[in-house]
């Protein structure tokens, strides 16, 4: 760890609250220290930008936009940003603090990891990034420096520097542009190709590729695209597809190569829709896999040469960090400005090869014709030759007319799916289901899959959102508690606390009220706290007393007191009562207390 030693903002105060303690790590923009809250004593991590960046007014709403942008979230696998700041020439945001590790970190001493360990580590990133998708937001940097493992095994994404908030138009998604003539941000080995290309749109399919690229590199121990500079690593991404990661650990099922092929594919078109398709994608996979393919190790060339032979186990996710001096140092995030010619080769498509200038040679003399061969068998082959290729060419256009891709309808209207399905010459069936992350009616999946190649005379499902589900709460007043109870299961809703209360007008063991009052609609599984009659009160016992105790007891219990009797010099004890103790009476009933006669 860089403790920063030189560092002249360490043991200071910024912003009168946040106390520097200690350098985290570098990047490309800004420097992450470990500090304190001294209002709320707890420990934060406090991003702060560069000073050359901080002049720049874009860097800067940059900057403040990824605070606004995460306060935006909230989920258990997004660092949550608590504060931000400006003191003197520092701009700055104060971050929950994930005490443990990189990914990157992970991979420097691991190498290649297990496929269920890679998917342990890409599931919950898929899930904060869906999160943010749905959310309208676009990370833009996923890669290994950006995803925190706790030391309790629990997987965060951090580091939304180069947020980009999508704009709707009919609650529909719509892309923005991440490059501007030659200048690409972000980091290389991750970039999709429309984050290269000068003025592409891109949307939150940009994340999809980095986070294939991830799967990959949690695959293989390496990057799929690596290069002399990072100008060859963009051509790479421009003209290369990913290749498959069975190639360098062939334990890695097809099913994966597969996965990695969708999210990666250079068409961002051809890519799932957002981070939620492809985790419904992997879990899909995972479900498929074997013990034995989770759990298989991958070659011992996909892994790191150990500089310290230790005889000590350590759990995947809990591996201990090498010192910081003998780690090189890691790719960052950066703001490239690329030279037009080198531009301008970027975009120029690859020529396999050069197709060589054709040699004319000499015929070579006719044999002698030793006897007149028939014609016949000739124009028998010509003929059945022509045929094979006539019925292969049929064959090979009906199929095409029969099979199709599923379109990409993630996201969209029904009657924008109905348009695509339709444009392809798919039938459609749609089924409608509550969501609590899609809004009502957008398309939440379809069956088969986006992209999946299928006949067009089968019927692709599709499942489009209803909104979040919401349940009336039933009128249960009067009812017993467990027909109480037995409504509200009914309805999917849980019981809540049940609160007793002494009641003149409901008989006792039957329900007062609810709370949520009857009628308001509630999510499923939500809880009804129900206020029960305990009937009219019983009468409490204040023979022997004084009549100033008789007259607190009865009076606490909500009954008025009248006596019967000589109470010389108010020194007598209750001789008796009516109503007798015990007997139920509604409240602010007249108890007769009698005292002895003298």
């Amino acid at each position: 760890m860089d403790t920063g030693m030189h560092d002249p903002l360490i043991g200071t105060l910024l912003d009168g609250r946040y106390r520097v303690e200690q350098r985290i790590a570098a990047g490309g923009m800004s420097t992450v220290y470990k500090g304190t809250d001294t209002r709320l004593d707890r420990v934060v991590a406090l991003k702060v930008m560069h000073p050359q960046l901080a002049g720049d007014e874009g860097f800067t709403a940059r900057f403040i936009r990824e605070a606004k942008a995460i306060a935006r979230l909230t989920h258990p696998n997004v660092v949550n940003v608590f504060d931000q700041g400006a003191d003197g020439g520092n701009t700055f945001l104060a971050m929950e603090y994930v005490p443990g590790r990189t990914l990157r970190d992970l991979l420097r001493d691991r190498g290649a990891l297990s496929v269920r360990a890679a998917l342990d580590v890409l599931e919950p990133v898929l899930a904060a990034l869906g999160a943010a998708h749905r959310a309208g937001l676009v990370h833009r940097d996923v890669k290994p420096e950006n995803v925190l493992i706790t030391d309790g095994g629990l997987v965060k994404v951090a580091d939304f520097g180069l947020v980009r908030v999508l704009g709707t138009a009919d609650g529909a998604p719509t892309s923005v542009t991440t490059s501007t003539g030659g200048t690409v941000l972000g980091t290389v080995s991750y970039l999709a190709p429309e984050q290269i290309l000068p003025d592409a749109p891109t949307d939150q399919r940009v994340d999809v590729y980095a986070s294939g690229i991830l799967l990959y590199e949690m695959l293989t121990g390496r990057r799929p695209h690596t290069g002399d500079n990072p100008v060859a690593v963009m051509y790479k991404h421009l003209h290369e597809d990913v290749p498959a990661p069975s190639l360098v650990a062939p334990a890695v099922a097809p099913a994966l190569d597969a996965i990695v092929a969708f999210a990666c594919a250079r068409s961002a078109g051809a890519r799932p829709y957002d981070a939620v398709e492809l985790l419904a994608a992997l879990q899909r996979v995972r479900r498929t896999l074997t013990p034995a393919e989770l759990d298989a190790e991958p070659p011992a060339s996909t892994r790191p040469t150990p500089r310290h032979p230790t005889g000590e186990a350590t759990s995947v996710l809990r591996q201990r960090p090498e010192p910081a001096d003998l780690r090189p140092a890691p790719e960052r995030t950066s703001v490239l400005d690329v030279p037009a010619d080198l531009m301008e080769q970027l975009l120029t498509e690859p020529r396999p090869y050069d197709e060589p200038t054709p040699v004319r040679r000499p015929r070579p003399p006719r044999p002698p014709r030793l006897h007149r061969l028939s014609r016949k068998p000739l124009i028998w082959a010509g003929a059945l030759t022509a045929l094979v290729l006539l019925v292969g060419g049929a064959t090979y256009g009906l199929n095409q007319g029969l099979y199709g891709a599923v379109p990409a309808v993630l996201g969209k209207d029904r009657a924008e799916a109905q348009r695509d399905l339709d444009g392809q010459g798919m039938h459609a069936k749609f089924v409608e289901v509550f969501s609590e992350s899609v809004p009502a009616g957008q398309v939440i999946s379809t069956d088969p899959g986006i992209g999946t190649r299928t006949r067009k005379s089968d019927t692709v499902t599709v499942t489009v959102s209803k909104g979040p589900k919401r349940i009336a709460v039933p009128d249960v007043t009067g009812r017993t508690t467990d027909q109480a109870v037995s409504a509200l299961t009914g309805v999917q809703l849980i019981k809540g606390n049940v609160t007793q209360t002494y009641n003149d007008s409901v008989a006792e063991g039957t329900v007062i009220s609810t709370s949520p009052a009857a009628g308001q609609l509630l999510p499923e599984n939500s809880s009804v706290s129900l206020v029960v009659s305990k009937g009219m009160v019983p009468v409490p016992d204040v023979t022997g007393m004084s009549k100033e105790d008789a007259q607190r007891a009865l009076q606490a219990a909500g009954f008025s007191m009248q006596t019967s009797g000589v109470n010389l010099f108010g020194t007598g004890k209750v001789s008796g009562q009516s109503p007798a103790a015990g007997e139920r009476r509604p409240q602010k009933t007249v108890v007769t207390v009698n005292f002895p006669f003298l």
